[in-house]
């Protein structure tokens, strides 16, 4: 298995997440928006994944906001990419 397939694995792994709606909104955006992150983006994703499900799902939801600019943006980012339409 190479890296990048390994480390997607790790990822997807960390994404499941005690609330279905996360594991499929965090799910959706490994699969469709991961690859357009850089560097700082993805090291953003991870610290995400450090929050517990209930922030994560407020945040996602709209329900709250991240004090934390990177986060924030990366929330947006998130949202953005889950709400479009699938390319195929």
């Amino acid at each position: 298995m190479s890296q990048p397939d390994a480390a997607r694995r790790r990822l997807r792994w960390q994404c499941r997440r005690g609330m279905l709606e996360l594991d499929l909104l965090l799910h959706d955006f490994i699969d469709r928006g991961w690859d357009d992150l850089d560097a700082d983006d993805r090291r953003t994703f991870e610290r995400l994944l450090g929050f517990s499900d209930q922030i994560i799902h407020d945040w996602l939801m709209r329900q709250a906001v991240p004090k934390d600019a990177e986060l924030r943006r990366l929330i947006k980012r998130i949202l953005s990419v889950v709400t479009a339409p699938a390319r195929d």
